[in-house]
């Protein structure tokens, strides 16, 4: 009995994708080779497609919320799981990256990380990240998180933390739900604030990083710290 086309469609994006990389296929053949995993017995290119058109990006079909997935056409509570433990799999893929290394010599994946941890969020949070003398990963903070374009900054609690886990220098971080990432006159003074109240305490702002979904800026590239 000749098999099912889709089981050779299948045969094949896994080959092209083992041969040439996920750089050649499309989005809607990432997501066709991923879905493969969750759906055994079904050809699943129309369920790519489908949450193209309704998503757009890749990234936002990993950000969005999980019941919200559901209720595309073929996506069933398996799909949907294996959709979002990829996105927090690929966090902690981030996470692990940064650590052991000097965080100054490694900006890229400080941003990458960054992003992906904030990026999405539909409110803005304010984390730090605090490293020791050789600017290596300690941990992360999430420290408040406030509205769709604003959140408050405690000092008090952030160099407490700072403190507490013995860190000698820090990377602030938030996130600009509306995408632009260009800092206000707010987010200016209080990271001169910051830096001044840190110094005092002999610990070092190294850097203080906006980010969006697309984009980032950073004060340390930019002169500002």
């Amino acid at each position: 009995m000749d098999k099912p086309g889709y089981l050779n469609h299948r045969e094949r994006l896994r080959k092209k994708f083992t041969d040439s990389g996920i750089e050649s296929l499309a989005d809607y053949e990432r997501l066709e080779l991923l879905l493969t995993y969750a759906i055994p017995r079904k050809d699943v290119k129309p369920i790519g497609k489908a949450l193209i058109k309704k998503y757009k990006f890749l990234s936002n079909i990993l950000d969005a919320d999980i019941n919200d997935l559901k209720k595309v056409d073929g996506i069933g509570e398996n799909s949907a799981i294996l959709i979002k433990l990829l996105r927090k799999l690929s966090t902690f893929y981030l996470e692990d990256k940064i650590k052991s290394k000097d965080l100054l010599k490694s900006p890229k994946i400080v941003v990458d990380f960054c992003k992906m941890k904030l990026g999405a969020n539909p409110n803005e949070l304010f984390m730090a990240i605090f490293l020791n003398t050789k600017n290596e990963f300690i941990d992360y903070k999430i420290i408040s998180e406030g509205s769709i374009n604003n959140v408050a900054v405690y000092p008090r609690k952030l160099i407490k933390l700072a403190l507490d886990k013995h860190a000698a220098a820090l990377i602030l971080v938030h996130n600009h739900p509306s995408g632009s990432t260009d800092p206000s006159d707010v987010d200016k003074e209080i990271t001169k604030s910051l830096v001044k109240i840190s110094k005092d305490l002999e610990i070092k702002v190294l850097d203080h990083i906006i980010v969006s979904k697309q984009s980032h800026f950073s004060f340390l590239e930019n002169g500002m710290v």
